[in-house]
């Protein structure tokens, strides 16, 4: 018999908040956290905008350690912290050989890259002996594992925009099978950097509006593109039965999880939607419900012209007659998308709203789109008793990953 798996913590940095509390209220009024970049000069840019996080890293670390850590590992570490203070598993006396962490990142340590690259041009022995362990995508479970002394799993998965869910999904599965009793799982990205804002510009990926207010409007017919985000989200997963023993608080319990390839294109979905379809139907499957039994989904909603329209056909199609009463939204119209942590804090909104019973709204929704005409709940929240959730996330090479919760 399957473990149950639940979430007893969460954490995270993002464009709207970096602190649980301070998130979902702007999530719920549905604030803009897209501003003018100031990590770096953006004259020679034409994208002049993204999501970016304010936190202040020189109050959790001090400077010998930011100068061994990239951005996003220190997004990654202040995450997992909240959410293990607020599971309270490291002050009930758990075995930390079964504890894991399962963190992910798309990109990784791009501005510790730049950086070192820039002084290798000028000598190569002017480059950091930290310059590895500072950039590679997996140093974040590390220290996250090292900090607090957990023994268990730990590893990094890396599948652009599908990271975090993948994340989640192979906690879920690990902790269901009795590999752990608790895995701090999710994604961190911190990629708004010159070389990533010029490379995904160049590739069309990106708006270059430059109305902070209008750029990033998932599922709007007027759309022209993503707005990059940065930050952390992290769950606690945890065995049910381990929870209940130390009278864990219960978040949320996830129930399903599908994955699957579009295996057509490299940065373009499946034009019929089938990859993401197949990835819906197995969480689905998983959870052992039917479409109909969903209330909510959190969309991937980038704000693409190809992916909105492509999410909402295999929406229809797995969903048929009843998506029409699918509530949807789309977090990305505030946050920018977070690439690989984009799942995190799309959990964690997905989870908050089954809590609270309130579905936050896709911003900048003013021109209604016929090829996405889903009821993506425009520019105001709205209550809604939600039982099941479904959030999607879609990556670069074809990489489909889609978790379902449920209150408890």
């Amino acid at each position: 018999m399957k473990n149950r798996v639940v979430v007893t913590g969460m954490g995270l940095v993002s464009p709207i908040g970096d602190n649980i509390q301070d998130f979902w209220k702007n999530l719920e009024s549905g604030k803009n956290g897209i501003d003018q970049i100031t990590h770096f000069d953006t004259d020679k840019f034409d994208v002049k905008i993204a999501g970016q996080s304010q936190i202040q890293l020189d109050n959790y670390f001090d400077k010998k350690e930011l100068n061994k850590l990239d951005r996003f590992s220190t997004f990654a570490i202040i995450a997992a912290d909240q959410a293990i203070n607020q599971s309270k598993i490291i002050n009930d006396n758990i075995s930390k050989e079964r504890i894991g962490v399962i963190v992910g990142s798309g990109i990784g340590g791009i501005s510790t890259f730049e950086k070192q690259h820039s002084k290798l041009l000028k000598n190569p022995r002017f480059v950091s002996p930290f310059f590895i362990p500072a950039m590679i995508p997996d140093i974040a479970p590390g220290h996250i594992s090292i900090k607090h002394g957990f023994k268990g799993i730990n590893y990094s998965v890396t599948s652009a925009c599908a990271t975090s869910n993948h994340a989640f999904g192979d906690a879920f599965k690990m902790i269901q099978l009795g590999l752990a009793d608790v895995i701090i799982a999710g994604g961190s990205e911190a990629a708004i950097t010159e070389m990533s804002i010029a490379g995904f510009s160049n590739m069309k990926a990106l708006s270059k509006n430059k109305d902070k207010n209008s750029a990033s409007r998932p599922f709007d017919k007027d759309r022209d593109g993503f707005v990059m985000g940065e930050g952390a989200g992290i769950l606690v997963l945890e065995n049910y039965n381990h929870a209940k023993r130390r009278n864990a608080q219960l978040l949320g319990e996830l129930v399903g999880y599908g994955a699957s390839a579009d295996a057509y294109h490299i940065t373009s979905p499946d034009p019929d939607g089938r990859g993401a379809q197949i990835a819906m139907l197995n969480a689905i499957n998983d959870a052992g419900i039917k479409s109909s039994d969903i209330q909510y989904i959190n969309a991937h909603g980038t704000s693409t012209p190809y992916n909105d329209k492509i999410e909402t056909k295999a929406i229809k199609n797995v969903f048929k007659d009843s998506y029409k009463e699918l509530h949807i939204s789309s977090t990305k119209s505030m946050t920018g998308h977070l690439l690989g942590a984009t799942g995190g804090i799309e959990a964690i909104a997905t989870i908050l709203s089954i809590n609270n019973k309130i579905i936050s709204p896709t911003i900048n929704y003013n021109h209604p789109d016929p090829e996405c005409d889903l009821n993506c709940t425009p520019n105001h929240s709205i209550s809604k008793k939600i039982n099941y959730a479904m959030s999607n996330n879609f990556g670069f090479g074809g990489h489909n990953s889609v978790v379902i919760f449920k209150s408890v």
